[in-house]
């Protein structure tokens, strides 16, 4: 193939001045319209997610046994898409397949190896549309979502990670001559400094966000001279298989062995994750998902580094504003977004029970609540689109906790069903509200992952600071926000932030979201907080990735001499 790197060298040399500078940049437009990609392209699309439905998607994937169908759109569609299976007993000949190619992919270079992950980038950015159907239907999430957080913003994330990783590679000179003066001629050695990935890398994916939280992993391991290992939700497969026929493709066509990446799907319940986290070839590990299986990672795969991003418990803490009006409407998008399935929605909403002051006046702590509940139902008001707000819910397990969630207190707002108009089986709610009193940590202490907010009466704002500081501290968050009006309470929510280790967003009233970040200017979780213990991205989230060997010898002067 021509030269890679050359030929994707404005997308990184752009990419590696927005992480230094974290001012705004976006790679791949967000907006699917057609002025942007074309007037065939949405449609062209969506055939060739349809395409793979009732079909085997066809990998030759080494230890795969058989086929298995795993998925379930929430929209109701039939996708019966066949994978190739991988289960325990064929692991010895997937790693060992994985690990054929690691040699000529170490001497491919940090240029070499940095232009091939460039090129999968830009061919999965030419399928934007396929991938952004297959996100949808297997997350739930809204169309325009999906091609967003599931393409565009995926993408742009993973950019950043080889950006990133490009980067740390390169702080290292290639070769040195080193001099250390003696009586005489100096003491002369040739130093070579060689880049070496740590072996196989695992990437586990989850169901809600099968690119996003994938994407960053997969390209900072590949990169930095890895095998990949995918083994993607049982729920959310196609995003991900998809994802790994691109790599292979591209690296097969670069010269390289395609069992670089491969794919490990299983059946629900095979348990195939904890076998394959623990293999002695497996040296990174990336998991998103839920605490429990995130701390067995962290506590039982010992000989890998793991990078995990588990569950929270997100906070927002309301002491006072200028903008009531404004403030109620943002917290409401940001409370129905994905019908609040994503790590960054709020879950509790610290409020005074004796009110705050706003620029209408003083409300009330239900007044508040009732003002934040009146926003959602306008916002979700008309049916058509509020489907395109909130999605699909992705399993019963989130419909389990809603329906549980009214016993814990006083229902603010009641969820209601939509009916989805181009989807009649799709499984649609409105956010649920339910105010608390701080007495209730059992309640707003653990994560209730979901549409469901808690409204937690506190005696003041300072208790506020408190519980917002050690539900963060003990459980973990991945957002944090603030409202208020007065610079001391702002101070003291920015100190609480850091020593609990969260981001914080202060008097979000407009168009940007608590629960949204941008890539190359916000980091995504801290790695601070017991809700994950690294960022999207930064240096220390791919340096670990790689080691750097060296090898030396006598200067060529020298050993001319003693020849």
């Amino acid at each position: 193939m021509t030269d890679l790197l050359a030929a994707h060298r404005d997308r990184l040399d752009a990419a590696l001045t927005a992480i230094r500078s974290r001012g705004y940049h976006s790679a791949f437009p967000e907006s699917p319209s057609p002025r942007v990609y074309g007037e065939n392209a949405a449609a062209d699309g969506k055939t060739a997610f349809e395409a793979h439905l009732a079909k085997t998607y066809e990998l030759d994937i080494p230890g795969a046994h058989g086929t298995v169908v795993t998925e379930q759109s929430p929209f109701g569609i039939r996708m019966d898409v066949a994978y190739p299976r991988v289960v325990e007993e064929g692991l010895d000949e997937l790693l060992t397949a994985a690990q054929q190619g690691l040699a000529d992919w170490r001497r491919a270079g940090i240029d070499g190896r940095t232009g091939v992950a460039l090129e999968i980038l830009d061919r999965l950015h030419k399928r934007v549309f396929e991938l952004a159907n297959a996100v949808q239907h297997t997350s739930g999430q809204a169309f325009v979502m999906a091609f967003q957080a599931g393409g565009a913003h995926a993408l742009d994330r993973a950019l950043e990670a080889v950006a990133y990783a490009y980067e740390e590679m390169h702080r290292y000179p290639a070769t040195a001559t080193w001099e250390k003066p003696a009586k005489g001629d100096p003491i002369r050695m040739e130093k070579t400094f060689t880049v070496t990935g740590r072996g196989v890398a695992l990437v586990i994916g989850c169901n809600t966000f099968p690119t996003w939280n994938s994407w960053p992993g997969l390209f900072a391991s590949l990169v930095t001279g890895n095998a990949v290992v995918v083994k993607p939700h049982p729920l959310a497969v196609l995003p991900l298989a998809i994802t790994v026929d691109v790599c292979r493709e591209v690296l097969a066509e670069a010269g390289f062995d395609p069992n670089l990446v491969t794919l490990a799907t299983e059946r629900a319940g095979d348990g195939l994750a904890k076998p394959l986290a623990q293999r002695p070839e497996v040296k990174l590990i990336d998991f998103t998902g839920g605490s429990e299986f995130g701390e067995w990672l962290e506590q039982n795969a010992t000989q890998a580094t793991v990078f995990t991003e588990k569950a929270g418990v997100n906070a927002v803490i309301i002491d006072s504003t200028d903008s009531f009006k404004a403030l109620c409407n943002n917290l409401a998008f940001t409370l129905s977004l994905y019908s609040g399935q994503m790590c960054t929605t709020t879950q509790n909403l610290f409020i005074p029970a004796g009110g705050i002051e706003t620029d209408e006046g003083h409300k009330s702590f239900d007044e508040v609540g009732q003002g934040i509940a009146t926003a959602i139902s306008k916002l979700l008001g008309d049916d058509a689109r509020a489907v395109e707000i909130l999605g699909g819910i992705v399993n019963q397990a989130v419909i389990s906790r809603l329906e549980l969630a009214p016993e814990y207190g006083d229902v603010v707002l009641e969820s209601r069903a939509i009916e989805h108009p181009a989807f009649p089986d799709a499984v649609v709610r409105t956010p649920l509200l339910v105010a608390i009193d701080a007495e209730d940590a059992d309640v707003y202490r653990r994560e209730c992952f979901g549409p469901v907010s808690f409204l937690v009466r506190t005696a003041d704002t300072a208790q506020s600071i408190d519980l917002f500081k050690s539900t963060v501290t003990e459980g973990g968050a991945m957002t944090a926000g603030i409202y208020s009006t007065d610079p001391k309470i702002l101070d003291e929510a920015r100190d609480a932030a850091l020593d609990a280790g969260v981001a914080l967003s202060e008097n979000l009233t407009g168009q940007v979201f608590v629960n949204q970040s941008a890539a190359f200017s916000d980091f995504h979780g801290t790695g601070a907080n017991p809700a994950a213990n690294a960022t999207y991205t930064d240096g220390a989230y791919v340096a670990s990735r790689f080691r750097v060997i060296q090898s030396r010898r006598h200067s060529a002067e020298v050993a001319a001499e003693r020849r």
